[in-house]
């Protein structure tokens, strides 16, 4: 069981670009329809890398905003819940503790974890600290997006209540062997094979665990040749 704080909102331009960005959400405080591309009234500025099915909802955990503020003092004022465009907040859930594939309800709808986010350029900008999305990536502090496995109807005060318990990956073990230097192919096609894993992130998975096989030779010694030390 987690409570959750929600966040929508429309597109902006970013103060120092002026380029739109979905980055900006404001709390609310009244029921939302969420339907299998997000909650209604919630908007992306870019969508050929945000949003839709698969992307539907973000979940950024709370507790990563006070390693980022002690990691970029300059932004730590705007770092708050909701400041790196995230749907929903909450202290108890983050990429440890939840599984690939695990499906939750909150209100009347069911989310399902299905892959982490990919932090991008906007976020140094929203915050004019160069490094951020940099910084936030390689230490997977990245949240997720949710499938909507169910519409329904949410409201600020619900809670998300994991309905199954699986034995797949959590997403921070998901995501730190996709980020190993030389990974055994064999466990990323196991990752890939993850029942409600996103289509996008599987083919990552897919074609880096191919390229490890068609390379043995790369990435292992030679029969006979020691190992360099």
């Amino acid at each position: 069981m987690a409570k959750i704080s929600l966040f929508i909102g429309g597109i902006r331009p970013l103060a120092d670009s002026g380029r739109p960005t979905g980055i900006y959400k404001q709390p609310v405080t009244d029921t939302l329809e969420l339907t299998l591309t997000g909650f209604a009234g919630d908007e992306q500025a870019d969508k050929r890398v945000h949003g839709g099915p698969e992307k539907a909802v973000h979940l950024y955990p709370a507790r990563h905003y006070q390693r980022l503020a002690e990691q970029f003092p300059e932004a730590a004022a705007a770092l708050q819940p909701g400041s790196l465009g995230e749907n929903i907040s909450t202290v108890e859930l983050d990429e440890s503790n939840v599984r690939v594939g695990e499906i939750y309800q909150l209100g009347t709808a069911r989310l399902q974890v299905c892959q982490p986010r990919n932090p991008c350029w906007k976020i140094d900008t929203r915050f004019s600290s160069d490094g951020m999305a940099a910084f936030i990536a390689e230490n997977s502090l990245t949240g997720w997006y949710w499938r909507v496995v169910q519409p329904g109807i949410v409201k600020p005060d619900d809670e998300l209540h994991s309905l199954e318990s699986l034995d797949s990956p959590t997403l921070a073990d998901a995501m730190q062997l996709c980020q190993a230097h030389r990974p055994d192919p064999a466990d990323l096609e196991k990752l890939a094979d993850t029942a409600g894993i996103a289509a996008d992130w599987q083919r990552k998975i897919r074609t880096r665990a191919d390229w490890l096989r068609r390379n043995t030779s790369l990435t292992q010694p030679q029969s006979g040749v020691p190992r360099e030390t």
